[in-house]
């Protein structure tokens, strides 16, 4: 409820590492499942890129199927390589890469996790959608994705899910 977004899968190295875990819902799985099914590439940093491509080769079934099989594109001038399938790294200016990008390429981008790369985006006007997962709990610390009480963000509600204890609020930027 406290905008963080960080380790919500069981990371390590976090003291609330996991807590996605503390609210199953089958819900829940079949909407980012669905996610993923209607985008068309994966967006990510090299923090998230390096934790996906560590687990979701190793997991099976349609889900992972989908994310193993899926586009990606890894915005990061450090990482070496990107042996993940379908993997390219953008290197150069981050978001001038990812300008470039979405004006190339046909379709949709999801972005996952992120966070030094979502405060950019969010910085430079490039995010055309928020799907924010609201989980009943408040954790304190972490990274969260409205980090300042300065910031400000107007936006459009355009849809919205529950699953159980979980709300998905889906919001477009008011760009006035």
């Amino acid at each position: 409820m406290d905008s963080v977004m960080e380790a919500p899968g069981g990371e390590p190295g976090y003291k609330h590492t996991g807590w996605v875990s503390l609210f199953p819902d089958a819900g829940q799985f079949a909407y980012k499942f669905d996610e993923v099914t209607t985008h068309d590439a994966l967006l990510v940093g090299r923090v998230t890129y390096e934790s996906f491509a560590g687990a979701w080769p190793t997991y099976e079934g349609e889900f992972a199927d989908r994310m193993n099989g899926m586009p990606k594109f890894v915005v990061s001038n450090t990482l070496q390589a990107a042996d993940w399938t379908n993997s390219t790294i953008l290197r150069g200016d981050p978001i001038e890469e990812v300008k470039k990008l979405k004006a190339s390429f046909d379709g949709k981008l999801l972005v996952g996790g992120s966070h030094i790369l979502i405060q950019a985006l969010k910085e430079h006007d490039l995010i055309d959608e928020y799907r924010l997962m609201v989980f009943p709990i408040v954790l304190g610390s972490g990274f969260r994705l409205f980090e300042s009480a300065e910031e400000t963000a107007t936006m459009d509600l355009v849809d919205v899910k529950q699953f159980g204890s979980i709300v998905n609020l889906t919001y477009h930027p008011a760009r006035r």
